[in-house]
This record gives C-alpha cells, structure tokens and sequence, in this order.
C-alpha cells in the first residue's frame, strides 16, 4: 500500500470515529500517522534519477507575498492591474500552470514594493516549497461560489503543514538521550493527557523527552510542535467577482475575520485589499538622519515590525554594528526626542534615526 492510500484510509478512518473520551487516544494516535505520513509525501524522492524540472524564484521587495486560488477566480486579472506583470487571463479553467512572479507596490509614499507570486495547481511539491518561503498569503475566492473554495484550500495548506492566520504552540519539547517522560503543564489541559501524550510520541519512536505545556492546546498542535516544520503565517481572504451577489451577501462576507472583498473587473476597493495588505505584512518604515542635516524622507528603510537599531544597522552596511556607538532617534519608540539608544532599542514606524560611529 502506498503513502497516498495509507493517507486516504486514515482519513476515512477518522471521519468514521466518534469524537468522545473513550476514542480520544485512537483519534490521537490516528492524527500522528496522518501528520508522519503526509511529511513523508512532501519530502524529496530520494532516488537519484528522480531529478524533476523544478522552478525557484529569486527574493527581491521588501516582502514576498503568494497569490493562490481556484483556477478563474480572477488572479491573473488582479496581478495585471496591481503589477506591471502581464499573466495570461481567460475564462476558461487552468490557465496558469507556474509560478509568475510580479512586484506591487504596497505602498506609494514610501516606495514599498512586495514580490507577489501567482500560485497555480498542477505543480505539486515547488509550489508548496515556493508558498512556505511567503510573508503573507493572498487566498483569492470567488464571492459567487459561497464558502466551498476557502474550506478546501484551507484544508489542502493544512495538510502540506501551511497554518493560517495562527500562531506557535506554546509548546516547550525537547527530546533527550535518556531519563523516560518528564511531563508538566502551567494551565489545565482539556484535550492532551499524559497517556495521550505519551502515545503520540512513541508513534515518532520518541521514548525519552522533556514536554511542558504552557496553553491548552490540542493533540493536532502538539504534533505540529513534535514535527516541527509546520509554517505560521497571516492570510488575507480576497473575495472577488462582489458585483454579482447581493449587497448582503457583500457585508456578510466584509465582516468575517481577515477578509477583504474587491472586484477586479470594476476595480472596486483595490486601495483597502493594499491597506490591509500593509498591516498584514507589518512593515515599518525607519528614515535615517546624518549629522547637522535633515532627514531624508525620500528614501525610507523597511524593516518587519520589531526591528531593533542592530537590524537598521545591518540593513545599511554589514559593518555598521561592529563599529556602533550609539544611536539619536527621534520617533513614537522614544520617550522624548532624540534619545540616546543602544544597539536593543526597538523601532517603530516612522522613526528617525541618526547613527554615531565610535
């Protein structure tokens, strides 16, 4: 029996199983094969002729973004009209079967630009590869075919170990040589119990580790910290095609969490899906002063939100830190201005920063 039939009768085997107390260690250890068998289908083919066509595609913008979707969900209209990059629109389905990069400029004060990737299906394991290396994903859905769309690729990104809009365990584990099971938790736990714990670990042949548990989480999170390559990252829901439903289903749809709803045809509330796309990356522009001159708001330095006067550092000359004094910053991250910071200080957007060499 292969990995895809292994895979596909665990599934079914969990859809049958009641979800109660007397089934949970099943379902737990259920899970495990599930979660150990499909990283086994997204590892490399180990055997040396299986030397497939790949694709990569070069870093370059302040934030790299995927664009994913059924296919005639209008992606490759919405990358024409927020990029430069003419991708190949029809009606008809599959049109794209690569990826095809494109910068869009996020935003036009400060010349930020994101490099968006339109993501298409028939490319298995590169697209996935490419996708995990995103900042954000942009999950593109038809407005007219309800909640099918997003329920499925939701449930394709999960099981390639894509998490959207969520965050890492908070899970310390760590496996060890010898000495058994050292098991604690700091909040009482209602889905994972030792026993349960102790099953999960044992299908991985972990028999010796330390694990404490500092939220209730669940046996799916645990094993996403037990694997470890599990990828946390914001996803915006893009429902377009909006001047085709009722104006209802639109503010239905606008209220849901993390949802954003344009047309593309009409070019409806293009500027808002760039605003919240801003937020979702969360970017900070930094401005940088020299000595007796003015700050020069021409040319911004992005940085993510948590940037720390060391990263400015690095992000203007690889040797700036090593010969760092201390830094003025004028800004919201002060308590007055300037202020003398040191190499920890974090920055927020906006700021201005002038740097003194020793």
């Amino acid at each position: 029996m292969g990995i895809l039939e292994k895979i596909s009768e665990i599934e079914k085997e969990i859809s049958r199983t009641q979800k109660n107390k007397a089934t949970e260690y099943h379902l737990g250890l259920l899970k495990a094969k599930l979660a150990k068998y499909r990283s086994q289908l997204l590892e490399p083919s180990k055997s040396a002729g299986a030397k497939g066509e790949g694709f990569d595609v070069m870093k370059s913008g302040d934030a790299r973004v995927a664009l994913i979707g059924f296919p005639s969900v209008g992606k490759s209209t919405f990358l024409s009209l927020m990029t430069s990059t003419a991708s190949e629109a029809a009606s008809y389905e599959f049109t794209t079967l690569t990826c095809i990069p494109g910068v869009i400029e996020v935003d036009i004060h400060t010349n930020t630009h994101a490099h968006i990737l339109h993501l298409s299906k028939g490319r298995g394991r590169q697209v996935i590869a490419v996708a995990r290396t995103a900042d954000v994903v942009i999950m593109m859905l038809d407005a007219t075919k309800g909640d099918v769309q997003r329920a499925l690729l939701e449930k394709e990104l999960e099981s390639v170990g894509i998490r959207l809009n969520r965050t890492k365990p908070n899970i310390y584990f760590k496996p060890k040589k010898g000495g058994g099971l050292s098991y604690n938790s700091t909040v009482p736990l209602t889905h994972c119990s030792e026993k349960l714990v102790q099953l999960i670990l044992h299908e991985y042949k972990i028999f010796n580790a330390e694990v404490l548990f500092r939220e209730d989480s669940t046996p799916d999170e645990f094993i996403d910290v037990i694997v470890g390559n599990r990828v946390y990252m914001p996803c915006l829901y893009v429902y377009n095609k909006v001047d085709q439903i009722s104006i209802e289903e639109v503010d239905r749809l606008a209220r849901r969490p993390h949802s954003v709803v344009i047309s593309c045809g009409m070019k409806l509330n293009l500027d808002y899906l760039l605003e919240s796309l801003w937020e979702y990356l969360a970017l900070i522009c930094i401005y940088t002063k020299k000595r007796g001159e003015r700050p020069d708001f021409n040319d911004a330095i992005i940085m993510r939100r948590g940037a720390s006067v060391e990263h400015v550092c690095h992000r203007i000359h690889r040797t700036l830190a090593s010969q760092f004094k201390y830094a003025l910053v004028w800004g919201t991250s002060t308590k007055y201005s300037p202020q003398r910071v040191g190499l920890t200080h974090i920055m927020e957007h906006e700021d201005v920063i002038q740097i003194v060499k020793k």
